[in-house]
């Protein structure tokens, strides 16, 4: 299906949970939190009505995301029921790969495709700093162990904060010259809660880029600069990896954009960074119907807006990342 701009709509990106064990200062505060009662959260059997009802309308791609989806104790479960909808061709994962030693080999086997896995720094004291609780011990765990399982195209998320890992891009990007990797460097963006962060601490990636080419050499681009996914991608020569940049400050791909977000208390929301959403729990737990779910992701498509307005100064003011899911 096609929204009001012509964008076939087809990816449909849903947290499990806001609730993440780690706290990046760009994320979550450290301490005072409050997360979505589990009474709250989708179901598997919720999930499944809205698996089955997005396929209808054309959604194929599903990314499953948080806070941390790895924390839902029935996630290999939703994987297998999610998977097996006709129509639904792919299923990935964003997370921070520290629960994947125990579950990457039962996620393969229930139908997960592809993995990303988020770790900001090769150093110890940086990373611990800005992914706090985190360990740089337990992200090469789950990289080794979702390679160990099968996994292939594993594409790293690094998240460039000025003060923080702004010396990291340079050695991440060089991963890969002997990992066949995607090293993909994301803009900072604006959100409720930390928003000082985004603010204070962008880094565009003109700048990563430019790091890493003094440092290591051309990057060349690769397919036209065609997006893949969010990623405008790059090849540093005789490398086997690949160096993506997703820069939705800088140089937006909101022409490009073809998914919409369930969050885990079950609101689509139509943009990343627009705070409107619709209520599909309400549906879903007052008897609706399959039709009633189909008809709105249907109006949720035909209200996606044309891009976000962060060039006027507006930006997400009634949920942090983890509570809209990664």
């Amino acid at each position: 299906m096609k929204d009001q701009f012509g964008r076939e709509i087809n990816y449909l990106r849903i947290s499990l949970t806001d609730n993440c064990n780690l706290r990046c200062v760009y994320c979550m505060p450290l301490h005072d939190l409050q997360f979505v009662p589990t009474s709250e959260l989708l179901s598997i059997t919720e999930l499944e009505k809205i698996g089955h009802a997005a396929v209808e309308v054309g959604f194929n791609k599903i990314r499953l995301t948080g806070g941390e989806p790895t924390l839902r104790q029935d996630l290999v479960d939703i994987v297998r029921k999610l998977s097996n909808i006709d129509g639904i061709n792919e299923i990935t994962m964003t997370t921070n790969g520290y629960r994947l030693p125990y579950i990457a080999d039962d996620l393969l086997a229930a139908g997960m495709h592809r993995l990303n896995i988020h770790v900001d720094s090769l150093d110890h004291k940086r990373l611990s700093r800005l992914m706090r609780l985190g360990t740089l011990d337990k992200a090469w765990a789950g990289i080794h162990a979702a390679e160990k399982a099968g996994f292939s195209q594993i594409k790293l998320n690094v998240v460039i904060t000025r003060g923080y890992n702004d010396a990291d891009a340079v050695e991440l990007a060089r991963l890969t010259l002997t990992k066949s990797w995607q090293i993909r460097f994301i803009e900072l963006m604006p959100f409720a809660g930390p928003s000082e962060i985004a603010l204070n601490n962008y880094v565009s990636s003109d700048e990563s880029k430019q790091w890493i080419e003094d440092e290591l050499g051309p990057l060349s681009p690769i397919n036209g600069q065609a997006l893949d996914g969010e990623a405008r991608v790059y090849r540093l020569a005789d490398s086997v990896g690949t160096v993506g940049f997703i820069s939705p400050i800088s140089n937006p791909y909101c022409d490009d954009c073809n998914r919409l977000r369930l969050t885990s208390d079950g609101r689509v929301r139509m943009c990343l960074l627009s705070d409107k959403e619709l209520n599909f729990r309400n549906i879903l737990r007052q008897d609706g119907s399959h039709q009633d779910l189909v008809t709105l992701f249907k109006q949720a498509i035909q209200a996606k807006p044309v891009g976000h307005q962060l060039k006027h100064g507006i930006h997400p003011e009634n949920r942090t990342m983890s509570q809209i899911g990664g």
